[in-house]
């Protein structure tokens, strides 16, 4: 995408429905949208995007709260259209801005995000919706519509005010079949069509997929056919959330005589609440506790697992780093069960790659029909399209390529070209007479949470760490005279990250000398500036010499 071109909105004319994404554009991850109408401000979402490999040491990345933080006290609620982590992962961090801003979701939603908050501490003020029924929220009437996905219980809002009816998805697919029986509510959408939808707020991660997206039930028989194979151990792998999935995996095992155990604390909890709910059907006797399970034989156990996207302290890539106390080994079966979130491409591959090292058969995405996605593919836009008819509309979710092939799609059904916004993290959209329009554009940034802290973290701290872990890092220590700058000490010259030793630098420790000597003479006596010097020559020569641009810390102490 091009750089961000920042310009600051009009103040919001009376009667405008003023629409924000901080997030999910763009990128696939942190999904936030601020709606804004007579003063007062909606929620659709408050996500986590994951940290990618040139973001070393974050933990995750939140929405940038900042358009919003001197504003907590008009938020009226935060609609959460789901319960993966991309859409309510960043919430504990909004609560503890203010901890009593009410969150409406439906019922497996709502259980999953007070389990996180549990963790943090904080008891939220909650507003239980389903399907088919209708809350006003401020100025904000919304009704919840039933969508199919790869999570039971997601749902889209419609949002009415006087400005217009806004229909955003939430993540979503087609599926005619699914495991739960709950269709995507298309007779809904028809209606919300008729009535007229001014702007429609639509998925866009699979946009650039042709066709539609297979059924999850088609993921049964696969996943049945390789555990009823397997000759010994079976470990998958999914989303912590991914309850169909997980009942698929409970299905198949009890049909070929294994039992379950789930691996991973996430894992466990979000089943745990998933049974308690009634939308995780286990059969009798098929978990089993993850100790006790190690005392069963090989051929009846199957491990399900945290890890499918290479998280470093994920189950599977411990396993594969042999870091764990399963340790694949030749005739275990371990199955991706996962779509491979872009980039984490390289993560994945690493660790199916270490897996097959140990002599695990790995089967995933590539070679065997183990997932299917859980967002529409461009057919099901189409029909989208087709059946709302929207007067504008604002692709999300996704990265720039999947935002552009759904605005084609869009105008690939008559929807007019200026009508078909593309926008990024920050952009600003006043709906007002059916006519929506881009009117400013916010500078966001990315807040990172790394260990404790969060949004202390900025992207030179980022470049310092890729220095460290890609170019090495050399500490030069000089003692020089605090009267005349002479160097009685030194340099002192230590390197780490470097295959060459420390007795390399010994041809550049004169020059560093008489650069220290040719200051002092200057009359340069501030420790700064002669660290400087030291800083400059070494820099020179180690990239000349070594080829390398390592960081360097110089440390000038007077005596």
């Amino acid at each position: 995408m091009n750089p961000v071109n920042v310009q600051d909105p009009p103040a919001l004319e009376p009667g405008t429905l003023r629409v924000t994404p901080l997030g999910g554009l763009g990128e696939v991850g942190r999904n936030m949208t601020v709606f804004e109408f007579g003063a007062k401000l909606l929620i659709v979402d408050c996500g986590v995007l994951f940290p990618e490999e040139h973001q070393p040491g974050v933990d995750l990345i939140l929405p940038d709260f900042e358009p919003i933080k001197d504003r907590l006290d008009d938020i009226i609620a935060v609609v959460l259209t789901h319960g993966h982590e991309d859409h309510i992962g960043a919430v504990p961090y909004l609560l503890k801005l203010k901890p009593d801003i009410p969150l409406v979701g439906s019922g497996l939603t709502l259980a999953l995000v007070e389990a996180k908050l549990k963790e943090h501490r904080i008891k939220p003020f909650t507003l239980l919706v389903a399907e088919g029924t209708r809350e006003q929220l401020g100025p904000f009437d919304c009704e919840f519509v039933a969508v199919n996905h790869s999570i039971p219980d997601a749902l889209a809002v419609a949002i009415r005010t006087p400005a217009g009816l806004v229909l955003a998805t939430g993540d979503f697919k087609m599926d005619q079949l699914p495991l739960d029986d709950r269709l995507t509510d298309l007779r809904a959408f028809a209606r919300l069509g008729e009535e007229g939808v001014d702007l429609f707020l639509v998925d866009s991660t699979n946009a650039d997929v042709p066709g539609f997206t297979p059924l999850e039930r088609s993921i049964g028989p696969v996943l049945d056919q390789v555990i009823g194979k397997a000759p010994r151990r079976v470990i998958v792998a999914s989303f912590a959330s991914h309850v169909h999935r997980v009942q698929q995996v409970l299905d198949a095992a009890h049909a070929h005589g294994r039992r379950v155990a789930l691996l991973g604390r996430s894992m466990v909890r979000n089943m745990t609440i998933a049974e308690d709910l009634g939308y995780l059907h286990v059969p009798e006797g098929v978990l089993i506790d993850y100790k006790k399970a190690r005392d069963l034989p090989e051929d009846r156990i199957v491990y399900m697992s945290t890890g499918s996207q290479g998280e470093p302290m994920a189950v599977l890539s411990r396993m594969a780093n042999l870091d764990h106390e399963i340790e694949p080994g030749p005739g275990d079966t371990v199955i991706l069960a996962s779509s491979l979130i872009p980039g984490n491409e390289n993560a994945v591959y690493r660790v199916i790659d270490g897996l097959t090292k140990l002599g695990a058969s790995v089967v995933h995405k590539g070679n065997a029909k183990v997932h299917v996605s859980g967002h529409a593919a461009a057919g099901e836009l189409l029909y989208c399209y087709n059946i709302l008819r929207p007067r504008n509309v604002l692709p999300v979710h996704g990265e720039f390529r999947h935002l552009m092939a759904n605005a084609r799609l869009a105008q690939d059904t008559g929807i007019p070209a200026e009508r078909t916004l593309l926008g990024e993290n920050g952009t600003v959209v006043d709906l007002r007479d059916g006519v929506a329009r881009v009117v400013g554009q916010l500078d966001l940034g990315f807040v990172y949470v790394d260990g404790s802290t969060v949004g202390e973290i900025t992207e030179a701290d980022l470049k310092d760490r890729r220095i460290l872990g890609e170019e090495g890092f050399i500490s030069v220590i000089v003692v020089v005279d605090a009267a005349t700058g002479r160097v009685i000490t030194g340099p002192e010259i230590h390197a780490r990250g470097f295959a060459e030793d420390d007795s390399v630098f010994d041809d550049v420790k004169p020059k560093i000398a008489a650069a220290l000597t040719e200051a002092a003479q200057s009359g340069v006596r501030d420790t700064h500036a002669l660290s400087q010097a030291v800083r400059r020559v070494i820099g020179r020569w180690v990239n000349q010499s070594l080829r390398r641009r390592p960081m360097i810390v110089p440390l000038v102490i007077e005596a």
